[in-house]
């Protein structure tokens, strides 16, 4: 799975751990906590927001000339819910016997269809994701029908990148075969720890083992791309831990791990344990020294930092996530799914039996849009480029903004790179800080 809330699809989406590459949360802005590594909604992003609509059609689209656009199709799906997850997906005793994968699939050719009538002559897509929610649970077959159904509706580039989300325990070397057969390109694994007692206190349900050996399977079936997601900061893991993690992982041959602090979101069964006093808050102390060790232990295998959670080898970079970081644009297909082009961001409604309901009835199941204005554009700008190793254009900020960011660069959070400000080793850990402070 992915992790994530930057400007992506999904807010909550992203198989039980979320990095850029969600696509379910209104606020479709990066969620930071104290700590840059976390992700925890900001007041930020509610700067200058404008919203339009509930329940209504969505106003004409014009893609912006010169962004790369993506498809990402939510899959609401999860065979259990983890304890620490609050995204928008369901097991089937919380939809009894309501939407099927069947259903939802054939729900989900109908949004695209709609989709391509509505953007008229879309953009060539470059990059396709498949997030959930687990998309394994629906087979290889399941997934390349995903696959068909845009293209049956959007053209995709010849180099176009398709991934999708798995859990290792839903996979096996004949999946990762057929997915390859099928035009899938990257692979994100949900691995989280590879220590049994972290799973246990995150309720995954995977072997302490069966993430890598995923990896391997995927990599001898020809996926050059495949991710491993990791939490750090779980109840009870200790440095030795994550490092055991991060090592077992860079073995078994990934050219790509995202990383991110554990967050205790308010209705989950870990908050609920939390406020028992069952188990210890994250500490934010804790947090920053574990992504200083991990982000230490990759620079040695060879990888490095393009965003403030994820580090790659030469050439593994998501261009998807990259997309949601660097201006680029999306259609966001499925229950909760988040689109964005030109100035217009909406949103479908989340449950699937309300999402093919819409569909069933002719209709985008858009929950609500807005129009972004020129102030929230450049908040969300600023927000998102800060986080990215290729960093944040100077030309992009005020006077005023020049001024502050100079004093980060004093005070060693920021550095110059020609006409890019890049936040340093330290300003990675406080970036949020650094973020309020360019901004005023």
């Amino acid at each position: 799975m992915a992790a994530h809330n930057q400007r992506d699809p999904a807010g909550e989406a992203v198989g039980c751990i979320h990095s850029p590459d969600s696509a379910t949360n209104p606020s479709t802005c990066p969620n930071w906590g104290e700590l840059a590594l976390t992700v925890n909604e900001s007041s930020l992003c509610e700067t200058g927001r404008v919203t339009v609509g509930s329940e209504v059609a969505l106003p004409e689209l014009m893609a912006r000339h010169g962004r790369p656009f993506g498809i990402y199709v939510h899959v609401p799906f999860c065979a259990t819910r983890c304890g620490y997850c609050d995204f928008n997906t369901y097991t089937p005793i919380e939809l009894d016997g309501g939407s099927t994968p069947a259903s939802w699939l054939a729900a989900l050719r109908t949004e695209l269809l709609l989709a391509a009538n509505h953007l008229g002559a879309a953009p060539q897509v470059q990059t396709v994701f498949v997030g959930g929610g687990t998309p394994s649970l629906l087979g290889a077959a399941g997934l390349a029908a995903v696959l068909d159904a845009v293209r049956d509706h959007f053209a995709l580039a010849p180099a176009a990148e398709v991934t999708t989300e798995a859990n290792p325990e839903s996979t096996s070397p004949d999946f990762f075969a057929r997915l390859r057969a099928a035009g899938f390109t990257r692979l994100s694994l949900g691995m989280q720890s590879s220590a049994p007692h972290v799973l246990a206190v995150l309720d995954r349900v995977h072997s302490s083992g069966r993430a890598t050996d995923a990896v391997r399977e995927a990599r001898e079936e020809g996926f050059d791309h495949v991710s491993i997601d990791l939490i750090y900061g779980t109840p009870g893991e200790t440095d030795d831990d994550l490092m055991r993690s991060a090592d077992s992982a860079l073995d078994a041959g990934v050219d790509h791990l995202s990383a991110y602090g554990l967050i205790v979101e308010a209705g989950t069964a870990l908050a609920r344990r939390v406020r028992r006093g069952e188990l210890p808050a994250p500490d934010d102390d804790v947090l920053a020294r574990r992504y200083e060790l991990l982000d230490r232990r990759l620079a040695g295998a060879g990888f490095d930092w393009y965003e403030v959670s994820n580090w790659a080898r030469p050439g593994g970079q998501c261009r998807h996530n990259i997309g949601y970081w660097d201006g680029g644009q999306w259609w966001g297909a499925g229950p909760g799914a988040h689109g964005y082009l030109g100035s217009t961001r909406w949103w479908n409604v989340k449950h699937p039996n309300a999402y093919a309901d819409s569909l069933a009835g002719g209709s985008l199941p858009v929950a609500e849009y807005e129009q972004l204005d020129a102030r929230t554009s450049h908040t969300e700008d600023v927000m998102l480029g800060v986080r990215l190793r290729s960093g944040l254009p100077l030309d992009v900020l005020s006077d005023a903004e020049r001024d502050r960011a100079r004093r980060a660069i004093e005070e060693g959070l920021l550095c110059r790179n020609g006409e890019q400000l890049v936040l340093t080793d330290r300003g990675r850990l406080l970036a949020d800080a650094v973020v309020r402070d360019l901004l005023g």
